[in-house]
């Protein structure tokens, strides 16, 4: 399973970075404001600096919501880096745009995933991943995860070869359910990534060994 974060946040980047289990970053509109990114030129220039981070996929969202402005968009933000992923909504013309990106051989990222229909025709345009959203899916008092397991199982069906990236992962336990259905991605926050190592017996096992250490070489 691909281990990506979702954030703008350049340290936390880093920190994920250098923990040594990052495969990509994630990024979205949201994000680049919440660090207070604006000016489109200033945009390009953090995903070319979130590029000299990472070795992995990142993915860069178009604004656009009409075919031609997307293309647009999309092929001049594919032009900044090797590693840029292109990201598009799950509407119309986004599915149109991304049969035109796949044609070219440019990548893509189906965003705002929320059924396994949207999955399946993103796939069938030749996506290189949908992102399924599945903690919104949970605000609103429905599994998310059955999500994930349906497009699996569709996916499975008939060997698409299109990546299943499970999006707004909130906790460890959606990541680890995440896994065990067979998801390829998932991206989240930095914490959710960390959460993995806490355990109270690791703590206070190693306290243990450390306290007992100290008392031998008194």
């Amino acid at each position: 399973m691909k281990f990506f974060i979702d954030t703008a946040n350049l340290d936390q980047i880093r920190e994920a970075q250098d923990l040594g289990v990052l495969d990509g970053v994630t990024t979205n509109p949201s994000l680049m404001a919440k660090e207070g990114i604006s000016g489109d030129e200033n945009v390009f220039n953090h995903y070319r600096a979130i590029c000299e981070i990472v070795d992995g996929d990142v993915s860069a969202e178009v604004i656009a919501t009409d075919f031609e402005g997307m293309v647009k968009e999309g092929e001049y933000l594919a032009s900044l880096h090797p590693q840029i992923v292109v990201k598009v909504p799950a509407i119309k013309d986004g599915i149109k745009a991304i049969k035109y990106f796949s044609d070219k051989g440019i990548r893509t990222n189906c965003t705002l995933i929320f059924s396994a229909g949207q999955a399946l025709l993103a796939a069938k345009a030749g996506a290189t991943y949908v992102s399924p959203f599945i903690g919104r899916l949970d605000d609103i008092s429905t599994d998310g995860l059955n999500l994930i397991n349906d497009i699996r199982l569709i996916y499975d069906n008939y060997a698409f070869e299109t990546q299943i990236l499970a999006a707004s992962v909130r906790h460890t336990m959606h990541l680890l359910q995440c896994a065990e259905i067979g998801a390829d991605v998932m991206t989240g926050p930095l914490s959710v990534i960390l959460g993995l190592l806490k355990h109270p017996l690791t703590e206070s096992g190693l306290a243990q060994f450390l306290a007992d250490h100290a008392k031998a070489n008194s």
